[in-house]
């Protein structure tokens, strides 16, 4: 029988591109509360599957994947969204519709790319409706 894992608080975490994540998930939250979004969910899991944020605006639900990125030596955040990543978010999203969901909501896969340049300074990009589902 396998044990379940302990948890363990963001605070004690020790991978830095999990702290960094967490940090990026965090501002671009705040940016789209400052854009007029409501923050419905972070992290909302199904089993080991996650969705980074679940934002709403009015009827409007988008399912925002957030990439956090120190370099463009990867490409641009947005293109490491590829077809296996975009089908989870896809089945984790009708998951979160069919338990949170509202009459006459209409529903929509963003990205938001937080780029850290130096000194702390950092950019956000939303790309809105990145992909159908």
């Amino acid at each position: 029988m396998r044990s379940r894992p302990r948890f363990v608080p963001s605070e004690e975490w020790t991978d830095p591109r999990q702290r960094r994540g967490l940090w990026g998930e965090r501002v671009a939250m705040a940016y789209l509360v400052s854009r007029g979004w409501s923050i419905e969910a972070h992290r909302f899991r199904v089993g080991h599957r996650e969705l980074d944020v679940v934002a709403r605006r009015r009827s409007l639900v988008a399912f925002v994947e957030v990439k956090t990125r120190t370099s463009a030596a990867w490409g641009a955040p947005s293109e490491s969204v590829l077809w296996r990543k975009r089908r989870t978010i896809t089945q984790v999203a009708e998951v979160w519709r069919q338990r949170h969901g509202r009459a006459g909501d209409s529903f929509r896969f963003d990205v938001v790319a937080v780029r850290v340049e130096r000194g702390r300074v950092y950019r956000v990009e939303h790309l809105e409706d990145a992909w159908r589902g």
